[in-house]
């Protein structure tokens, strides 16, 4: 990142200077006084399992430039000497305020992601797509909330001619907050599931918040959303003072795949009718929600100025993010890695490509999906209703006092040639496995983020 005057940041997070350093300028900005280095700025922030403020003699440890700290928290400073103390009322508060400085320092495009599912692939295969013709910054890992997302942008370099970031929510008013300190010129909304529906109440409210995203746009900005979603495409006779342009399959979206061939893993090929014209493309990526990712990623591209032909490069080179449909082939199986995190309409998918695999047994091992609420019993079955009706799976594993609601749904609609079994844990799991599997076998392990999953995927791959 370039050098930050300090005074400056002090004042654009309405911060008291309590005392002044030697040092005029920061390099970077940090939370975590393990990855803090010299002259950097560290804010002190309280987490739920931690407080950045018991840090800071470890973060002065490494010749920081500033601090930022709570006014109400009562800080011994006699040792920190020759450095910068402000003092703020909140010290997340500052660090996203300081971040909308930063980025403010960038002209160059700004694009969001979210949706309930599919977001972080979107995001990557646009920046996938972009990074062929300039440099792209984008958020990595689960740096898309209201700490990570600040974090990404001091990231930015004068290098950089595009932004691509995800944004993620669990509430109302999250994605608003990070949409005011975007300001994205190009918005995306990939669907409107169930995930955080324990917080928003429905589906409905889902989309409320989603709908945030645009919160900060102008008659300059657009915003793609995913023609086919039933709750998106209700947007079409809504009024805004943003360009709205649809994605999708049917006839009535702006950017339509169309002629699809499904070649099982190895991927699709279709044709994208686009104003008036058609272009073939292949993307060696299974699932079909991919191809919908896919079709966002182009329309972008094509709005920097690329060429049909570029965007295919492109993504001919594209690589999901760890944990996201991550394929592993190893020795005498194949592990579909999708353990990051879980809902009705992601397990769906991750079945449907699983589906796709030809050699041996098709093991599903699937975990409990949080963040359901009332709904968590009817969105389980109802991944147990998908399995029974659609998919080819063998051998069913469920993890947890909740996934056991997928197995029961299964078992109900009166599958004979599936076999199922309902565990409590990881290590059961791993145990199970370690029986069945054989070679040719494709796995597939998907749960939510606090299932921790990849536990088992841990255990494969050491096994091979």
């Amino acid at each position: 990142m370039m050098e930050l005057i300090i005074e400056e940041l002090a004042e654009a997070c309405k911060g008291k200077i309590r005392q002044r350093g030697s040092r005029r300028t920061v390099t970077g900005v940090s939370i975590d006084s393990r990855t803090t280095q010299k002259d950097m700025l560290f804010i002190a922030l309280k987490g739920e399992s931690f407080d950045g403020h018991d840090f800071i003699a470890a973060a002065y440890e490494k010749a920081i430039a500033a601090i930022i700290v709570n006014t109400n928290k009562k800080v011994n400073y006699s040792p920190l000497k020759d450095i910068y103390i402000i003092e703020v009322e909140d010290t997340e508060a500052a660090l996203k305020e300081i971040s909308r400085g930063y980025r403010e320092k960038y002209q160059i495009p700004f694009i969001g992601v979210t949706g309930s599912v599919g977001k972080t692939t979107t995001k990557d295969m646009i920046a996938s797509v972009l990074s062929y013709k300039i440099e792209v910054l984008k958020n990595l890992g689960n740096f898309n909330n209201q700490i990570g997302l600040p974090l990404t942008l001091f990231q930015l370099e004068s290098k950089h001619q595009a932004a691509v970031l995800e944004m993620g929510m669990s509430s109302f008013g999250e994605i608003e907050t990070l949409a005011k300190i975007v300001t994205p010129k190009i918005g995306v909304i990939t669907n409107i599931g169930l995930s955080h529906i324990e917080h928003l109440g429905s589906k409905q409210g889902i989309l409320k918040a989603k709908m945030e995203i645009a919160s900060q746009m102008s008659s300059d900005c657009l915003l793609l959303l995913n023609g086919d979603d039933e709750y998106l495409a209700a947007m079409r006779s809504e009024d805004s003072p943003y360009k709205k342009v649809f994605f999708g399959m049917k006839e009535d979206n702006d950017i339509i795949a169309e002629n699809i061939i499904n070649f099982g893993v190895e991927g699709f090929t279709f044709d994208v009718r686009i104003g008036g014209s058609k272009h073939f493309y292949r993307l060696g990526y299974p699932g079909i929600h991919n191809v919908y990712n896919a079709l966002a990623a182009i329309w972008i591209g094509i709005a920097f100025d690329m060429t049909h032909e570029e965007i295919q490069q492109a993504l001919n080179c594209f690589m999901p993010s760890k944990m996201r449909m991550e394929m592993v082939n190893l020795k005498e199986i194949k592990i579909i890695n999708d353990a990051y995190n879980a809902s009705p309409d992601s397990m769906k998918a991750a079945l449907g490509v699983l589906n796709s695999f030809a050699d041996g047994k098709k093991i599903a091992v699937l975990g409990n999906m949080f963040e359901m609420g009332s709904f968590s019993e009817v969105a389980h079955r109802s991944v147990g209703d998908f399995i029974a009706d659609s998919t080819e799976v063998d051998i069913l594993i469920t993890v947890g006092d909740m996934a056991k609601w997928i197995a029961e749904e299964a078992l109900e609609k009166g599958i004979k040639k599936l076999k199922i079994y309902i565990l409590k844990n990881n290590e059961e799991a791993i145990s199970t496995l370690q029986e069945i599997i054989e070679p040719k076998d494709t796995i597939l392990i998907k749960g939510s983020r606090g299932m921790k999953m990849e536990e088992i995927v841990k255990y494969l791959q050491e096994r091979s």
